[in-house]
């Protein structure tokens, strides 16, 4: 029994320490402190942009025809240069034939008057032909000329037509489905066989505010190193993980609108951007410089100016008197009289008073 009764008295002696620690903390006031640190307080402007291909082709038909082969693959990758779809040669192999024919006969027929014009020359030098004949000599050699030039015409337009009903792509890029089936007949008429799309880089075209445009307009639109930085938010608000540049802005403001076309450029070899959707751009400043800065909530002015209430090593209260610079985005920046690190109340300042021990909890 004396042996039970001296434990009970021992752990009650151990226990009267931390009950009294925390009964005196529950006594003081109780505040949510934050560290002092650095920040950006750049502002960062949001706009809704399109993504556009850089280039799109549409492949228009130069000649009619039969169809006879699509030598790709839907949705894939083409290079430029690659034969895409084929046209049926066999008439315009003939019409090519056919003006080589008519050039070969108007070569003989120029080489005839050529000779002719030669005699004629010899026989006026002798008397024997008179001036209105070797005129005619030299007339009829000329329009030999002319039908030479104009079947040489005819031949090479004969080769452009034949040439045309290989369709190429003139670009790389990603082919778009086909429009038309293999055994159509199509014409200069039938509209767009499939689209090309380069995608890497891709635009992102967005409408800017006329209004926001006025500052940098009068500091000078540099194009060649803007200060300032596009990135995306993606659709599943997701940000992109590379960087975009400003690369054209408009001459002039929509009239519509009131807003000024701007272009973008993001690297896009992943494929992760396709043209036609919506993203959110966020744009700022490229070279940002950290600064110390604290929420507003913890900033109180009196009648010498602006102060904060901070909190030391031993959980006291003092007062510190500091100088501020711009706000931005329920941040303050302070230009003096704060040290990155210092623990600052923002809330509960109206349950405390300089010199007095608090309860500080870190937000």
């Amino acid at each position: 029994m004396r042996r039970t009764l001296i434990a009970l008295t021992t752990t009650a002696c151990l226990l009267a320490p931390v009950t009294a620690i925390q009964a005196n903390e529950q006594q003081l006031p109780g505040v949510v402190v934050t560290q002092v640190k650095e920040s950006d307080l750049s502002p960062v402007f949001k706009v809704v942009g399109r993504i556009e291909a850089k280039e799109r082709v549409e492949l228009l038909p130069r000649v009619s025809g039969f169809l006879e082969e699509r030598l790709f693959e839907e949705g894939r990758t083409v290079t430029k240069g690659q034969t895409l779809f084929k046209i049926e040669k066999a008439s315009y192999q003939i019409q090519k034939q056919q003006a080589a024919a008519d050039l070969a006969g108007a070569k003989a027929a120029l080489k005839n008057a050529e000779a002719e014009l030669k005699r004629t020359q010899q026989l006026r030098k002798k008397g024997a032909a008179s001036k209105a004949e070797l005129e005619l000599a030299e007339a009829n050699r000329d329009q030999a000329k002319a039908k030479v030039m104009q079947a040489q015409a005819g031949l090479d337009s004969a080769n452009l037509n034949l040439a045309y009903t290989e369709i190429k792509s003139p670009i790389d890029g990603r082919i778009s489905k086909a429009n038309f089936s293999v055994g159509n007949l199509i014409s200069t008429s039938s509209g767009a066989l499939a689209t090309i799309v380069k995608t890497d880089p891709i635009y992102v075209e967005l409408n800017i505010s006329e209004k926001l445009m006025i500052e940098a307009r009068k500091q000078g639109l540099n194009l060649e190193n803007p200060p300032v930085a596009p990135s995306l938010v993606l659709s599943d608000g997701s940000v992109y993980e590379q960087k975009g540049e400003f690369e054209f802005v408009s001459p002039e403001v929509d009239r519509n609108t009131d807003t000024i076309l701007i272009r973008a450029t993001f690297p896009n070899q992943s494929g992760v951007l396709l043209p036609g959707e919506f993203v959110h751009v966020q744009i700022e400043q490229k070279d940002q410089q950290p600064i110390v800065a604290i929420p507003q909530s913890s900033v109180q002015k009196d009648k010498d100016g602006y102060y904060v209430l901070v909190v030391d090593r031993e959980d006291k209260v003092a007062v510190r008197k500091v100088q501020l610079g711009r706000q931005e985005a329920g941040q303050w920046e302070v230009t003096a009289g704060l040290d990155k690190g210092e623990r600052i109340i923002i809330e509960g300042l109206q349950k405390v008073q300089p010199g007095v021990q608090v309860n500080a909890v870190e937000q």
